[in-house]
């Protein structure tokens, strides 16, 4: 039986010292009015073995447009596997597949990828970024293909032999409305066929085979500005048919399904999750579905997720705190991003001073260029900064006047925290590298191209 090439992955999700997450997607044959049966396989191995495992079967679930996430457990620390995986057709259930069953993997490339650790000293190297939009013309018949360089500079990195291990993806993924004009996603199908382009242009879908890429949403995964303009209609329609494509291709993989044997399991009631990896410690914020505009209650999170991230701000475990946020933290006084909702980021800033929690990193994009920066809380505290946008915007970018690059910033706390250490703006399609130890952390700009703006040090206080 051939093995049958994946339409849309394989996406290496969140992997720990023991375990990786793998996304894909097969194809969509009906038959008898009814989707035919079909499975994900994968087989793996440690490399320097000689011989593969049993290949593994899971359910490519129509219910979420023929995809699936494999998980592989009992993996060795910081140790690089190779794998194959794609999908089957078979009328029984994927736990009654013969697994000795003679497969033919001739059509599927290998892959490999490097499992965590758990030495809280080791350092990380990330690669995060934002807002990549491919350009739909001519209604659909042609997509521009220009967003996927970025990805290929990436490559090129790794390529050369730098180690990176994580890929970011702060928000915007996808642009499902088209900036408003050009016949915006409404229906479950078309944000599906959406992520389906999307996440299967080349050099995104080889470095995404390789790396463990971590997402959150923004609101062009729904509609600009999301909720903004919302109308009760857009609740009930728009809204739940974004944010299922949105479970369905981003969060899948990432560490917010529970896990059961080899699958993910259960319905998510949020969108935010934590995770460890090295020295760093992960919240990666959701800043976009829970918002509330009640006057004297204004929230970009709700009340749950806002404990949630203060008790891991709080837990004392001297690790990078690094908080994914698809808005800025201070660098725009904007009403969209944490300056509208004043009172929220007066909480976890107090939240960080009065606990005096040292080594507390922002990333975030959303804004179509890059800096990095640090808020002085106090002599010896500080926030660190860096937002890095966009992927790939064929329009105008914003200059360097319209963000926060020194003096104190806005809050009713009584205290004044400056921003100070400021880089340089970048307003520019890029990426941005980062090499974290529990120290300092070493910040590079990157081109779409792959050509180096600028870096930046900080001391992590």
């Amino acid at each position: 039986m051939d093995v049958q090439n994946l339409s849309v992955g394989p996406i290496i999700g969140h992997t720990s010292s023991t375990l990786v997450r793998i996304f894909g997607r097969a194809e969509l044959i009906i038959d008898a009015g009814r989707p035919r049966k079909a499975h994900g396989v994968i087989r793996y191995r440690k490399v320097g073995s000689a011989d593969f495992s049993d290949p593994i079967y899971f359910k490519m679930n129509p219910n979420f447009d023929l995809t699936g996430v494999i998980v592989v457990n009992g993996l060795e620390e910081n140790s690089v596997y190779q794998y194959q995986m794609g999908w089957v057709y078979s009328d029984v259930d994927s736990a009654d597949i013969d697994v000795k069953k003679v497969l033919d993997w001739k059509q599927i490339d290998t892959a490999d990828f490097r499992t965590g650790v758990t030495n809280i000293s080791a350092p990380r190297t990330l690669v995060f970024g934002s807002c990549r939009y491919v350009m739909r013309l001519f209604g659909g018949m042609w997509w521009d293909d220009r967003s996927d360089k970025v990805f290929k500079s990436i490559l090129q990195q790794i390529d050369s032999g730098q180690q990176i291990h994580q890929l970011i993806m702060c928000g915007d993924q996808i642009y499902a409305d088209d900036l408003n004009a050009l016949g915006a996603d409404n229906a479950l199908d078309e944000y599906n066929k959406r992520y389906q382009k999307v996440l299967t242009t080349p050099h995104l879908r080889k470095l995404m085979s390789r790396v463990p890429t971590y997402m959150t949403l923004d609101d062009h995964e729904i509609e600009d500005n999301w909720p903004e303009s919302a109308s009760k209609r857009d609740w009930v329609t728009k809204f739940p048919s974004a944010i299922h494509a949105y479970a369905t291709y981003q969060a899948s993989h990432s560490p917010l399904f529970e896990l059961r044997d080899h699958r993910i399991s259960g319905s998510p009631t949020h969108l935010w999750y934590s995770y460890t990896d090295g020295c760093c410690d992960f919240f990666v914020c959701d800043c976009r579905t829970e918002r509330s505009f009640k006057e004297q209650q204004r929230e970009i999170i709700g009340p749950r997720q806002m404990e949630e991230l203060i008790n891991w701000l709080s837990n004392g475990n001297g690790m990078v705190k690094i908080i994914i946020t698809s808005v800025p933290f201070y660098e725009s006084d904007s009403s969209d991003k944490w300056h509208g909702y004043i009172a929220q980021r007066d909480y976890i800033i107090e939240c960080i001073r009065l606990n005096k929690i040292h080594k507390v990193v922002f990333l975030s994009g959303d804004v179509h260029a890059c800096m990095a920066s640090q808020l002085k809380l106090a002599d010896d505290l500080q926030i660190t900064s860096i937002v890095s946008s966009a992927f790939f915007w064929p329009y105008p970018h914003p200059n360097r006047k319209g963000f926060i690059l020194d003096g104190n910033i806005e809050t009713a706390t009584g205290h004044q925290f400056t921003v100070v250490n400021s880089s340089e703006v970048y307003p520019t399609d890029a990426f941005t590298k980062l090499s974290v130890t529990p120290e300092q952390i070493e910040v590079e700009f990157f081109s779409r191209k792959g050509q180096k703006l600028g870096a930046k040090s900080f001391k992590l206080l």
